[in-house]
């Protein structure tokens, strides 16, 4: 359906810098061409406008062309508003005019179903064709602030703001609020572009062109789905590794999993899940509002890297250094003392009912003195023990008669962020609108400030995160590529747990022993040889859920024990499953009390194989504990996924417990993401449930692995 190579950042830098625009189906009549017209007129745009209409001579009170092919200059960009039906004498004339480059404005494409999706199908073919490029159908255009270039079909009120951010949306109706929320914030956009049904052009496309651009420091995505993963994978490590941040909106948490349910490990991996897991491995920033999208965007593009999580705070209030210590914990930022000669200092500034301690209160004697603030601050710019330093103060509203002092008081504020060696982050209270006058100040001396204490405190999570997801990407080595194949041949449909454990005790997995029994005295030997007490489990693929019919007995601790069990098991069988196909019954030794893990591998039709690490045991699905990562991953990776467990103190030996070698753990879990990675096309889901782990030593205790229907034939035992 994308026709890849002719959407290169470099044609896109083309596309997106028209010397000229012909506005195709303009007319007086239609708001989304008065809209249009008036945003290229309003932002100055210094090229050519030609407005093509065959039934109207002026148009916008300019000259109308009858037809593409009556413009006698060469035409950079086509901006179209005809009717659907006449999208293709449209793209015929702009090929004959040799216009590479089209906004399609028109509906009525793949949005609308199997009717549409033929009629883009046939519009692609054409483009490719005649090496046209579309954006669209259906999207309202784009916004180069940069270039100030608007071929926009929705109203853009002046002034729009450069600055660092450019912006990917796929939706046409939350363009008007971002730009909105932009210019009341202050925020300064480099480009912003509505996708539509991206036909042609795609979002991660416009990524990539943004990481070549050099106006845009930081990119913020307005994401409904993500329809090329490989390549959005691609985008997001080429951004993490040019210093590029991404900030996603992601919708969708809601949706009910698509995947089938595999055990539990299905129940636990939903579609949202995956998502949020993908994002944290390629270093995208995730967020849960459009203020936070543009806050967190604008904090990264305007404010130097945060090389450390220790924070210092002034501030004018009391009550805003609680807020600030809360959320301060909330996202795991320190509030470390002031140094010695810090609060020495601070001692001889602030007045002697102000208490001096990170964060600081100067009290609201700053009403009184106007320099009070700023010289507590650039005292506490200078303390070695910050890495960057929070100040709460608020830009001006009203415009007073004599502007001089409040404009030195700013110079001032702006000269102590400029010259600080630690980066210094300007916190509104609270996210009330910048006034003109506010921004105007703001400008003048080169400030951003941050849109209130939440979303600021949560920017600056965001941003510590991403600062840290970069320093260990460009340290890490990437994971190894999957071996060619795995030894032994795979199979269709469930394995029973005992030829699931074999397989994987054949790829170097540490399982428990185990003997299969086929009648009472076997079972008996198998317990003396193993050694008791033992555990006895019903083996059958068609049994997923042995302990329900009463195919699991524990701790039996006599050979008598043992015998009675196999034959108590297989009565339970037949009363409980007489249909299910039974192999024998597996004998396990006992393991002393240790953490279970739960370790999963689904296939997610999106993203490929997805490794699930939690707390195992009977209470997986009621506790939750999971994390997850899309494959492949490395040890260390697997390592930060075990301490990011809430429970993650069980393994290092909370309540008396032995603590777990997480050397050992992440070893025995790798080789079971190797495992997977060497069967991906045949597997369905793998599942060891428990892991059970004490001290150095590590073992499977119960295995599942269900293949896709069409592998290759089943295989022996």
């Amino acid at each position: 359906m994308k026709a890849k190579p002719f959407v290169t950042p470099e044609r896109l830098r083309r596309f997106f810098h028209p010397q000229n625009v012909a506005l195709v189906g303009a007319t007086d009549k239609s708001r989304w061409s008065v809209f249009t017209f008036a945003n290229l007129k309003s932002m100055n745009f210094p090229g050519e406008i030609y407005c093509v209409n065959p039934n109207r001579d002026v148009v916008h009170g300019q000259k109308a062309y009858r037809s593409l092919l009556e413009i006698e200059e060469p035409i950079d960009l086509a901006y179209v508003m005809v009717s659907t039906s006449q999208i293709m004498q449209v793209m015929d004339e702009a090929a004959k005019k040799q216009i590479r480059n089209l906004v399609l404005l028109t509906s009525g494409f793949s949005e609308i179903g199997r009717e549409g999706s033929e009629r883009e199908r046939e519009l692609v073919a054409f483009a490719e064709a005649h090496d046209q490029v579309i954006l669209g159908p259906n999207g309202n255009g784009f916004i180069n602030v940069t270039a100030q270039l608007t071929p926009y079909g929705l109203p853009i009120t002046p002034p729009v703001k450069a600055g660092p951010v450019g912006v990917v949306l796929q939706s046409g109706a939350l363009a008007s609020s971002i730009l909105t929320l932009a210019q009341v914030r202050n925020v300064g956009l480099s480009f912003l572009v509505s996708m539509g049904n991206e036909t042609m052009i795609s979002a991660t496309d416009v990524i990539d062109y943004l990481i070549e651009d050099e106006s845009t420091r930081v990119i913020a995505l307005f994401l409904e789905s993500i329809r090329q993963p490989g390549e959005f994978a691609r985008v997001a490590r080429k951004a993490l590794e040019r210093g590029k941040p991404i900030v996603a909106l992601k919708i969708g948490r809601s949706e009910e999993s698509a995947r089938t349910a595999m055990a539990h490990t299905g129940a636990l991996v939903g579609d949202d899940a995956v998502n949020d897991a993908v994002f944290r491995q390629l270093g995208v920033i995730r967020v849960d509002s459009l203020e936070d999208l543009l806050t967190t965007a604008g904090l990264l593009g305007c404010t130097p890297p945060l090389a450390g999580r220790r924070m210092g705070v002034v501030t004018p209030s009391g009550g805003a250094c609680d807020i600030l210590s809360d959320r301060a914990q909330d996202e795991g930022i320190e509030l470390p003392p002031f140094a010695p000669e810090t609060t020495a200092e601070l001692k001889q500034i602030v007045p002697p009912f102000s208490t001096v301690h990170n964060p600081l209160d100067v009290t609201g004697y700053v009403v009184v003195d106007r320099t009070l603030l700023l010289r507590a601050l650039s005292t506490v710019a200078n303390d070695p023990g910050l890495d960057f330093i929070v100040c709460l103060t608020e830009p001006p509203r009203v415009k007073p008669d004599d502007p001089q002092p409040m404009y030195e008081q700013f110079d001032n504020l702006a000269r102590i962020v400029r010259e600080s060696r630690r980066p210094i982050v300007l916190f509104t209270n609270t996210a009330i609108d910048i006034t003109p006058f506010g921004q105007e100040v703001i400008d003048r001396f080169g400030l951003h400030f941050v849109g209130g204490m939440e979303h600021g405190m949560t920017a600056l999570g965001k941003a510590l995160w991403w600062h840290e997801k970069r320093a260990r990407a460009q340290t890490e080595l990437p994971p190894a590529e999957p071996r060619e194949g795995a030894r032994g041949d795979t199979g269709v449909g469930e394995w029973s747990e005992y030829r699931a454990r074999l397989f994987l005790q054949e790829h170097g997995v540490p399982v428990v022993p185990g003997l299969l029994a086929t009648s009472a005295g076997e079972a008996a030997a198998a317990a003396r040889e193993l050694g008791l007490p033992v555990a006895l489990k019903v083996q059958s693929s068609d049994i997923a859920h042995k302990s329900d019919i009463g195919g699991v007995v524990l701790n039996l601790r006599s050979e008598r024990e043992v015998e009675e069990a196999y034959q108590m098991i297989l009565n339970n069988v037949r009363q409980r499953s007489p249909a299910s196909r039974v192999e024998g019954v597996l004998v396990s030794p006992m393991r002393a009390a240790g953490t279970e893990l739960l370790v999963g591998i689904v296939k997610d039709p999106l993203w490929g194989l997805v490794l699930a690490v939690g707390l195992g045991g009977v209470f997986v699905e009621v506790l939750k504990d999971t994390s997850l990562r899309v494959l492949p991953v490395d040890r260390a990776e697997i390592k930060r996924m075990l301490e990011e467990l809430r429970g993650a103190a069980l393994l290092k030996g909370a309540r008396g417990r032995t603590p777990a070698d997480l050397d050992q753990v992440a070893e025995a879990i790798y080789r079971v993401t190797r495992v997977a990675l060497s069967v991906s096309d045949q597997l369905q889901a793998l599942e060891i449930n428990p892991l059970w782990v004490r001290g150095t030593q590590v073992e499977a205790l119960d295995a599942l692995i269900k293949w896709n229907e069409s592998s290759a034939a089943v295989s022996k035992p």
